[in-house]
């Protein structure tokens, strides 16, 4: 089933019905670490841009996210671990890696002590699925504040869905 151009909180809310669906990149426009937490790394907007690529930056920094399966690691097996982009912390084993054919990276859960999760706001529900509105958990890497992604329910399992621009990847030693 072939679908009109659509934010990726909209194909989320329609997941459970969907194989799969192209999307529009979405940023919301707010900066990953606003309010009171304090994180251990912190770098001023021009660091990040001067350490980031456009898309990386629009992704970690302004919590977008990428285009379904324009990521190398959404549909990678190698064994390995995934750290955060900004800043270098262990945030999920492949050994946690589940194969789902939807576009982005999915773990059944993180490294211990890796990130940090938050309501991500009231999101229009144009579906319908969800209700007039969605929330949705958003997940944040624990070290720096980076977007990373969500945390949501596909084919009955609650999993995080992790934009592959938010990641570098060390394969495991043989």
């Amino acid at each position: 089933m072939e679908l009109p151009l659509a934010t990726r909180r909209k194909i989320i809310a329609g997941l459970a019905l969907l194989p799969a669906a192209p999307a529009l990149a979405y940023s919301p426009g707010r900066v990953a670490g606003s309010g009171n937490f304090k994180y251990e790394v912190n770098r001023t907007d021009a660091e990040w841009r001067a350490m980031l690529n456009e898309e990386e930056y629009r992704v970690m920094r302004d919590g977008g996210t990428e285009v379904p399966k324009s990521s190398p690691y959404w549909n990678s097996n190698e064994a390995g671990i995934y750290t955060c982009k900004g800043c270098g912390l262990e945030l999920y084993d492949s050994f946690w890696k589940v194969d789902l054919d939807k576009g982005w990276v999915f773990f059944i859960h993180s490294e211990e002590n890796a990130v940090l999760t938050g309501i991500d706001g009231t999101v229009p529900d144009d579906s319908g699925i969800l209700g007039k509105f969605a929330t949705f958990v958003e997940v944040h890497c624990r070290r720096c504040g980076s977007h990373l992604g969500h945390i949501l329910n596909v084919d009955s399992f609650q999993v995080h869905c992790i934009n592959g621009a938010s990641l570098n990847f060390t394969p495991a030693q043989a």
